[in-house]
């Protein structure tokens, strides 16, 4: 979604730019099949186009984007120069901008792109803080993108993770969850049930990990 755009440099990081050279090679296939944002900046609901080869499989059991309510938006909260500019953008960054609402742009992995075709205006997202010292859940923010607030506490990713360890074992709405099962992406889609499950562990005691 083309208007999605961040303020101040872009919202890819050091986790999606280190992406294999196999995945872009299929990436610039899958792209100029990729339909556009609408002409009013609204996001459209882009289908995600089959690779060109007769032996895709398709799953039937994989949720399809339409299926996603929620999100997940990764930026880098501490600062970092790339080709002379400082990506730094933290969810403090984003409450001073006007309207404390901000563009993203900078998303050059073809899948975050197509997770960001999904998004529909008003839809909610957590913010996440990446490549630093304690990455973790910051905050909630809406579609296109603005503040919301932060969360009472940053949720950690290592709490997070035996979030999901524990619910690997006990089929937890966090099985699946992007975060670690896709973790190489900026723009992740979140169930209904994972984003509240989240929403849930914010009131509770930081676990020890």
């Amino acid at each position: 979604m083309s208007h999605l755009k961040k303020k101040r440099g872009r919202s890819a990081n050091l986790d999606e730019t280190e992406s294999s050279a196999k995945e872009s090679k299929s990436a610039k296939l899958m792209e100029q099949e990729t339909p556009s944002a609408g002409k009013d900046g609204s996001a459209r609901r882009g289908r995600i186009p089959a690779k060109p080869s007769s032996t895709t499989k398709r799953c039937g059991t994989q949720p399809s984007l339409e299926s996603f309510s929620h999100w997940l938006l990764k930026s880098e909260p501490e600062s970092r120069l790339e080709n002379g500019m400082d990506v730094k953008f933290s969810i403090e960054d984003l409450k001073a901008q006007p309207n404390q609402t901000a563009c993203w742009d900078g998303v050059r992995n073809y899948q975050a792109r197509n997770f960001m075709r999904a998004m529909k205006i008003g839809q909610e997202a957590f913010f996440y803080h990446s490549n630093c010292k304690e990455p973790g859940i910051a905050g909630i923010v809406k579609v296109d993108v603005q503040f919301v607030r932060q969360l009472k506490r940053c949720i950690p990713l290592a709490e997070l993770k035996v979030h999901f360890w524990d619910h690997q074992a006990t089929g937890g709405p966090l099985k699946n969850m992007a975060l670690f099962t896709r973790q190489r992406l900026s723009v992740q889609p979140l169930t209904k049930e994972q984003y509240q499950f989240v929403l849930s562990v914010e009131d509770e005691k930081p676990s020890s990990v």
